[in-house]
């Protein structure tokens, strides 16, 4: 059985040994001991409320209880910017015409901002290739949704998240290519490297303030613009059916779309429900199905858990399994959070 749990401070080389696996791209999950170490002692300090909300740091891991292995991770920070500036580029534009040669243009432009600082972020999701597959992708990635609509005081209402950008198979950015380098004078993966250790204030002073046309690019580069990493475009599309969009903001390294939306809007503050465990539980599990699989996770902050079940809610009541009940460390009488797996498709009349 697979569980999605608040990340422990045990957790520290399982999480390591995954970061090794994820490549370059993500800049929130590098193979760095320290930097690791330093992220989960805010992660388990975070789940213990024993550090100001804006800079809780909430790391979810999803563990094999089969095995004890950790075969995924996913986090939510509350609130990027406040310590360090947080970059992306605005896609803008701007008109050029004369009427004596009647010559209109539209050109598009990219624009270095800050206009996303103190969002909520989601962020660092990885799963095992070993694990993809099923529902896995979407038991990860649709936590963060849970659990916010359990605690929706805890974060802010616009909510973000960073899709990695568009690579080659061999590693190569184009857009990064085309524009960064020309300014940086380094290789992707050492600027991937230095923005994942804090160290930003090489962008501000290296980067032009003055808007950039996108046709001056090369075509590999503009052709990428608010593209995904081919492994990301399952993890774009799980966020996009949640309520989450493009709204033309990109990253200034790999020019990944930048999704958002607001809190109030997600599905999961929409239509997660909570539920009562049902006394005899182990009397009607087999009786009445769920219709599809259902997301169901505990009300505790400290040791929030998430699992993916087929027990049926109905009027207020869940029949979990005792199996169920152990995943997540609740029992008979206990209140718990519901969501469908997926969206439901609404009739137009």
């Amino acid at each position: 059985m697979l569980v999605v749990r608040s990340i422990q401070a045990t957790d520290l080389d399982a999480l390591y040994l995954m970061a090794s696996q994820v490549g370059s791209g993500m800049t929130t999950l590098k193979p760095d001991m320290k930097m690791l170490g330093d992220r989960l002692d805010i992660a388990c300090a975070s789940f213990a409320e024993t550090i100001a909300p804006e800079k809780r740091d909430y790391m979810f891991v999803m563990e094999d209880t089969a095995s004890g292995r950790i075969a995924g991770v996913c986090a939510i920070k509350a609130s990027v910017g406040l310590d360090e500036p947080f970059y992306n580029y605005r896609i803008g534009t701007l008109v050029h015409s004369s009427r004596e040669l009647k010559v209109f243009t539209r050109m598009e432009t990219l624009y270095l901002s800050n206009d996303l600082t103190g969002s909520s972020e989601l962020c660092s999701l990885f799963l095992n290739p070993d694990y993809r597959q099923g529902n896995n992708g979407k038991l990860l990635s649709k936590c963060r949704f849970l659990f916010i609509a359990q605690f929706p005081h805890l974060f802010n209402e616009r909510l973000i998240a960073e899709m990695r950008g568009y690579q080659a198979e061999n590693g190569r950015s184009p857009f990064y290519e085309g524009l960064g380098r020309h300014f940086f004078k380094m290789e992707f993966d050492r600027v991937d490297e230095l923005t994942a250790l804090g160290k930003k204030s090489f962008i501000a002073e290296l980067m032009p303030r003055q808007p950039l046309y996108v046709a001056y690019l090369p075509k590999d580069a503009q052709d990428v613009v608010g593209k995904v990493h081919t492994s990301t475009a399952p993890a774009r599309r799980l966020l996009e059916q949640e309520g989450m969009h493009y709204e033309g903001y990109v990253d200034i390294f790999d020019a990944g779309p930048v999704l958002q939306g607001r809190i109030s809007e997600l599905r999961a503050m929409r239509d997660s429900a909570l539920a009562t465990v049902d006394v005899d539980s182990d009397m009607t599990h087999a009786c009445a199905p769920q219709l599809e699989p259902i997301l169901v996770s505990n009300t505790n902050l400290r040791d929030f858990r998430m699992i993916l079940s087929e027990a049926a809610h109905v009027n207020g009541n869940i029949d979990l399994s005792a199996e169920d009940q152990q995943l997540l460390r609740c029992r008979a009488g206990d209140t718990v959070r519901t969501l469908t797996l997926n969206a439901r498709k609404h009739s137009h009349v």
